[in-house]
């Protein structure tokens, strides 16, 4: 068989060509630290980095709104627990008030300091978030929970509406809260024996005027009724502390989650550099040989062999 010229000329570019092409791959994967620079040098492990990142921003995500949700839940627990100790001073001077040794004046000075307490609370109940969103108004989060009317107590005047987002591929944590769930309405019996729901500004206001015109019995009912009241807020106090233990726990599990799959990512996407390098000085050893063989191939001729 003869061989041409050409022929080992060719053979011999074509090996230090696919040489010179693994030693360029092999210092781009060193210099970017991935061990698949372009999809198509590995379409099926290509295809698995990216399902691994989706996933991974997926659960970025649930943090993000954990962290949202645990920071409004922070919010509403300390309004509340502002709310349970102006109600725990309301008593006290409900309580006082309810002694038969006072005398009008008396009562009149201790309903001052109710209606400050009232008004007080007033206010906790309409806090707003860090992002502007009223904490107790249901879905109305851009109005006032509740609000004064013109011949009467404050009305809550947001919705019953209770927002869930979801915080996992199958968990969703409430993100908001209604006014009557925190400032729980009451249940009242007249006279008649016929029981209706008294909201809770309307039970402060009614024993402060208990308080300003001396009405003994309005006063003792009142301070059964702040019982109610400060149940009702302590219930919810337990509920919200109840959602920050699901939220640390489902971050938790976020967390888990997320490790393992930046492992796995890892293991498929980031390079081995001591067997890249070592890789790479094989290259660089098969090329230098193949060049050195091709200049040595390149200088014989027919007057080599007639010598």
């Amino acid at each position: 068989m003869k061989i041409s010229t050409h022929l080992l000329f060719d053979r011999g570019s074509s090996q230090m060509s696919n040489v010179q092409s693994q030693l360029t791959q092999s210092q781009a994967q060193l210099a970017q630290g991935k061990q698949i620079i372009n999809a198509s040098d590995a379409p099926n492990q290509a295809a698995t980095i990216q399902r691994l990142k989706s996933i991974l921003n997926k659960q970025d995500s649930y943090q993000s709104s954990l962290n949202t949700i645990k920071a409004r839940l922070q919010g509403e627990d300390s309004t509340l627990q502002s709310v349970s100790d102006l109600l725990v001073r309301a008593k006290e001077i409900a309580v006082q008030g309810a002694n038969d040794t006072l005398n009008a004046g008396d009562r009149k000075a201790l309903a001052t300091e109710m209606q400050a307490l009232r008004d007080q609370i007033l206010s906790l109940a309409n806090t707003k978030d860090s992002n502007g969103n009223y904490l107790f108004a249901g879905s109305r989060v851009k109005q006032p929970a509740f609000v004064e009317t013109p011949n009467g107590s404050p009305e809550y005047r947001g919705d019953q509406t209770r927002m869930n987002v979801r915080v996992g591929d199958q968990r969703s944590i409430p993100v908001n809260r209604t006014g009557t769930d925190a400032f729980v309405p009451v249940a009242r019996t007249d006279a008649d024996g016929k029981t209706s729901g008294i909201g809770f500004f309307q039970v402060m206001d009614n024993l402060i005027t208990g308080l300003n015109t001396s009405k003994g019995p309005d006063i003792r009912r009142g301070v059964g009724e702040l019982d109610d009241l400060m149940q009702g807020v302590s219930l919810a106090r337990a509920n919200i502390g109840t959602n920050l233990n699901v939220v640390d726990q489902q971050s938790s599990v976020i967390e888990d989650t997320t490790l393992n799959l930046k492992t796995t990512l890892s293991s498929i996407e980031d390079l081995d550099y001591a067997s890249a390098i070592t890789k790479m000085n094989q290259q660089m050893m098969s090329l230098e040989a193949a060049q050195a063989s091709f200049a040595k191939v390149s200088q014989l001729n027919l007057f080599n062999y007639i010598k």
